[in-house]
């Protein structure tokens, strides 16, 4: 089904569902160049055509201990708040190749800080869910936690950054479907979208650049629908929209959506785990091969296959464009 924004409530406070030219007005008007605002905001906000929310998970007493405390009384250590960062640049990156190609105009971003997300033992039968629960299992209880707090919009991407370093099911993290692209209300669904990336896993095993690319991939995981990467990249993969380039001889630097999946299919192939998803090194907007390579390194500038094939994505999801 096509994305859209059916959700959007007036800005008077009604609650009445606002035309798209209404919604164009509210952000200044069509010709309006895009922009990104920034916010701690906890309650639900339906005013941004593209709303994201991020929400820390606990951490670990070690992880803290490791960090200095620092930003243990707001629930948010260093790699969290790098990953935030990060997704917050990598949407300005998007807004900015959008309005120099006159498109998106009018478009605001908006990324908030949500509250700490428990995973309470009760969610879970006493098994092995209780312990390394599988991606279904944190999407499941995620979302039953933000419908409890009222925060589903209707047409929001909800990011949980996970500390599960040692949690093989889940993996570096990912999306499931009907919940996996913003603006689907299939299946009875509100149109939110809910992704997890699981920060733990990036930082004890990887670095902190794995870490950042790694909240901005599984993001753009629920903006980019597979005909638009066909569309774009000529494949229905949207790793395949990233790059890999050789920067010399033994060095290769990734872009976002192709990190955990540029390397050889072996353990410390780039990242120590490799992606379990669609790739293909051949259909890659970019891929210079790996032999030979033995340094990596990892880039938060996304393809230009990507900001194209992000920058469409928006284009249906907000403006109704085939």
């Amino acid at each position: 089904m096509t994305p859209s924004l059916r959700t959007h409530l007036s800005p008077d406070g009604t609650g009445r569902l606002v035309t798209r030219r209404e919604l164009l007005t509210s952000i200044g008007g069509a010709a309006a160049a895009s922009s990104l605002r920034r916010s701690t905001d906890t309650q639900a906000v339906a005013d941004s055509p593209l709303h994201i929310r991020v929400y820390p998970g606990p951490v670990s007493l070690r992880a803290w201990i490791s960090h200095g405390f620092d930003g243990v009384h707001q629930d948010w250590p260093p790699p969290f708040r790098d990953a935030v960062s990060a997704v917050e640049g990598a949407l300005e990156q998007i807004l900015s190749y959008a309005h120099d190609r006159s498109r998106l105009e009018g478009l605001e971003a908006r990324v908030e800080r949500g509250e700490l997300v428990r995973f309470p033992l009760s969610a879970t039968p006493l098994s092995s869910e209780a312990v390394v629960p599988t991606l279904e299992t944190v999407l499941d209880v995620f979302r039953a936690q933000l419908r409890a707090r009222n925060a589903l919009t209707g047409s929001a991407c909800h990011l949980l950054l996970c500390w599960s370093p040692f949690n093989y099911r889940l993996g570096y993290g990912g999306t499931l479907s009907p919940n996996a692209l913003v603006g689907n209300d299939a299946a009875g669904t509100t149109g939110d979208a809910t992704t997890v990336a699981n920060l733990g896993a990036t930082e004890l095993w990887d670095s902190r650049a794995v870490t950042r690319n790694m909240a901005i991939h599984e993001l753009l995981h629920t903006i980019l629908s597979s005909d638009v990467a066909e569309g774009v990249g000529g494949s229905r993969c949207d790793h395949d929209l990233g790059t890999a380039v050789r920067i010399d001889d033994d060095t290769m630097r990734v872009s976002p959506m192709a990190t955990a999946y540029a390397g050889p299919d072996e353990i410390g192939g780039g990242t120590r785990w490799q992606g379990r998803g669609c790739a293909n090194h051949d259909s890659f907007h970019r891929h210079d091969g790996f032999d030979g390579v033995e340094h990596w390194t990892y880039t938060t500038d996304l393809s230009e296959a990507t900001l194209e094939a992000v920058t469409r994505s928006l284009e249906r999801l907000v403006f109704q464009q085939p």
